[in-house]
């Protein structure tokens, strides 16, 4: 029998921290709380936005239940035109969501998109909101004000309905690393019905929430919720749901592969930022992820049992109201803590190598750096090593990604590099870097080779664009040349020493070359503008 001793410390920044999921789970696993100003913790949880200073101080055997960079896709704006994107490269593998505009920004292919489709109705939601708060259903258009930030997707009019009434499944997802991707999907999760029977909108029931939204936090205050009954219960358990499609004689492993699928794609959507915003923060984490992440994914199912994410939960709730969250979401903490291997890295180990490592610093000690080819080597091992953990730790959890038959999805990664690379401006940017890096290229070419040539030459190089300077010629005594005619018929050329005392005649071909020379002058001074100058003086 293998005895666990468990020297974790943990702090805890959450808006259920009494509550039984978090707290008692995390002390049922072997953790003990300490103060935020504790430097020397195992376990950083938070409902909050990660900081960045938090994050560069971390320690190998630190771990931290949110990634850097997970708002990609748990902000409503950011989720959606990043689906948006890959729906425009891939239109039919993307259509995993409804369709959906970023307003202002979209305002056009809003409007265009209006004026083609009549009788659609439409759902507003804030850019960052949550628990239902300030959605609201129209089907009239000019109602929405298209200036105003905000999220426009088309409603799902025919949803898929269990005794009338309208639900979705709250999802539980795992996310154990991001480099490479690992994620594992919750066995059981939650079905969220809303009160009121289901009819299709209209413009006197489009302002009924309690039939057209199923959020929790909304129909809690209805007159019609009902508490604790998981059969017919406003809350029940999403095997409870199964049973029920399996017994009406649905595809229940159907649906259960459209969802994991639905759920990979949109992770990869946002792969891209995940692993540079880790690899940025944690540059020397090789072995494991030093953050983990518990997603709440809302699936809403179509007429034909089609899967179709809503939203995906940064933080979702904790809170334990009924028993069936109890049972849920303290089940859900304690696999999560117990697939992420909080005892693979040995901290008292981990503390005496930094202790090492800055004493040889210190020192002036070299000491060598592992290459590339090593640090992956030890990478797959670890990789290894988590594999065979995994097996025996999962728990309720099932893992989605990687698994037999996920290089279908391999195309989708070289897709989500850059959220500008299919744009028009990005396009001609790229163009006209193109250019500029042939005409660098050009002019070194032809720079190199002259300088080859002149040192052939044994000349010395010249700058470029150097204008040679004009050497001035010493003064003589005038002369001038005569063709002297020869008995033999030779002519040779003789030059005159002139006697300037004496005045002589004129040559024509002076005379000729002088007044050229005047004229020139002449054209100069009226270009430069100065004639008047000369004329006045």
């Amino acid at each position: 029998m293998i005895r666990r001793i468990f020297d974790f410390h943990c702090i805890i920044q959450s808006r259920y921290f009494r509550v039984f999921s978090v707290r008692k789970t995390s002390r049922k696993y072997g953790f003990k709380e300490v103060s935020e100003d504790d430097s020397d913790w195992t376990l950083y949880w938070t409902d909050y936005s990660v900081a960045l200073e938090r994050v560069m101080d971390m320690k190998r055997y630190q771990k931290i239940n949110h990634f850097p960079g997970m708002s990609e896709i748990c902000r409503k704006d950011l989720l959606s035109r990043n689906l948006n994107r890959m729906y425009k490269l891939y239109p039919k593998e993307y259509n995993v969501f409804p369709k959906t505009w970023c307003l202002p920004a979209d305002h056009g292919d809003f409007q265009s998109y209006t004026r083609q489709k009549k009788n659609k109705t439409y759902i507003l939601k804030p850019e960052s909101g949550c628990q239902g708060k300030g959605i609201w259903v129209t089907k009239n258009p000019k109602e929405i004000k298209t200036h105003e930030h905000q999220i426009c997707q088309v409603y799902l009019n025919k949803p898929f309905l269990i005794d009338g009434f309208k639900f979705d499944l709250r999802l539980y997802v795992v996310v154990t690393s991001c480099d490479p991707l690992r994620i594992f999907l919750f066995k059981d999760g939650l079905a969220r019905f809303a009160t009121n029977k289901y009819a299709e909108p209209t413009n006197n029931n489009s302002d009924n929430v309690y039939m057209h939204l199923t959020n929790y936090a909304i129909n809690k205050h209805s007159s019609d919720f009902i508490k604790d009954d998981d059969e017919a219960g406003s809350k029940r358990r999403i095997t409870t749901i199964m049973k029920y499609l399996k017994d009406k004689g649905h595809d229940v492993e159907k649906l259960w592969e459209d969802i994991d699928d639905v759920i990979i794609k949109t992770m990869i959507s946002a792969h891209s930022v995940l692993k540079h915003n880790y690899r940025t923060c944690f540059p020397n984490h090789v072995k494991g992820s030093a953050c983990f992440e518990i997603l709440g994914f809302d699936i809403l199912l179509d007429r034909k049992l089609r899967p179709l994410v809503l939203e995906v939960n940064h933080s979702p709730s904790f809170g334990t109201d009924a028993q069936i969250d109890k049972d849920i979401k303290g089940t859900l903490v304690w696999d999560t803590l117990n697939i992420v291997n909080f005892g693979a890295c040995d901290r008292r180990k981990c503390i005496e190598e930094e202790k090492k490592r800055i004493k040889d610093r210190l020192m002036g000690k070299y000491n060598k750096k592992e290459s590339k080819e090593e640090l992956e080597a030890v990478q797959a091992q670890y990789l290894l090593q988590q594999e065979r953990y995994e097996v025996n730790h999962c728990g309720n959890l099932r893992r989605i990604y990687p698994k037999l038959g996920c290089e279908k999805y391999d195309k989708y990664f070289q897709s989500s590099g850059t959220l500008f690379q299919e744009t028009a401006a990005f396009k001609a940017r790229s163009e006209i870097a193109r250019q500029q890096r042939e005409d660098i290229l050009r002019k070194k070419e032809k720079q190199e080779s002259m300088l080859k040539g002149k040192k052939k030459d044994g000349l010395r190089p010249e700058s470029p664009n150097l204008r040679k300077r004009k050497t001035l010629r010493r003064t003589i005594m005038p002369s001038r040349k005569f063709y002297n005619g020869r008995p033999n018929g030779d002519v040779s050329l003789v030059h005159y020493l002139l006697d300037t005392k004496h005045p002589m005649d004129i040559l024509e071909e002076e005379e000729l070359e002088r007044i050229s020379g005047l004229l020139q002058r002449d054209n100069l001074v009226r270009g430069l503008g100065r004639s008047q100058d000369y004329l006045i003086s």
